[in-house]
């Protein structure tokens, strides 16, 4: 994670106020897979159904564009990077664990939502909307957005049929395919982290190598 993005700080002030445990991704622990650099994840949350999420965080602004023409569209566009990288941490942290991408949107002050809104969190004075879908969902449901940038997206009527509150996935939550080992908790988080970074990038170290 990056505290300067605010995005991911934002969320990371949910995550505190919530009582979660977590893991913080350090940005400059890079991974490897092979020869190739492998995208960061931002957080890893111990929900409080026992749900272990493995979360990148996507900061969007609702909505977007200028404010002259503003564009009311739920942006959930992400990379072919994002999806390589996110795919190679499930496969490294193994089953029980659920990828998501977790879009942060950035609430404007025109923008009106009912109170009983799920997910609806005030940080440094600023509104977020809170929606995730998971990864496996991502794949099967997107679109090519631009081969130039290698950009993908959901439709805009898929994305809202299958994004959920992030509180569903660390209340509601079953992951398929249980396999947890060990105490529930910080410590067990964090040394998940530094197992799957080594199998990642056996050979180079804590900091990852180049790009560190």
């Amino acid at each position: 994670m990056d505290r300067n993005n605010p995005y991911e700080a934002a969320f990371e002030g949910y995550l505190k106020a919530q009582g979660f445990c977590y893991v913080g991704v350090d940005e400059g622990r890079r991974a490897m897979l092979g020869d190739r650099p492998v995208k960061n994840l931002d957080f890893i949350v111990l929900g409080a159904c026992g749900s272990r999420l493995l979360v990148d965080v996507k900061g969007r602004q609702f909505p977007g564009g200028p404010a002259t023409k503003p564009r009311y569209v739920w942006e959930n566009w992400a990379t072919n990077d994002d999806i390589t990288g996110l795919r190679s941490w499930l496969e490294v942290f193994g089953p029980g664990y659920t990828a998501l991408f977790l879009f942060l949107y950035r609430l404007q002050p025109n923008v009106e939502i009912a109170t009983d809104t799920l997910d609806v969190w005030t940080f440094r004075e600023q509104k977020y909307l809170l929606r995730a879908v998971t990864l496996d969902d991502y794949v099967s449901h997107m679109k090519i957005r631009s081969p130039k940038w290698g950009t993908v997206s959901l439709p805009g009527t898929t994305y809202r049929t299958i994004a959920r509150p992030f509180r569903y996935f660390t209340h509601e939550w079953h992951t398929p395919t249980e396999n947890h080992h060990g105490t529930d908790g910080i410590g067990t988080l964090s040394e998940s982290l530094d197992s799957a970074i080594a199998s990642l990038a056996p050979d180079r170290g804590e900091d990852g190598g180049p790009g560190s």
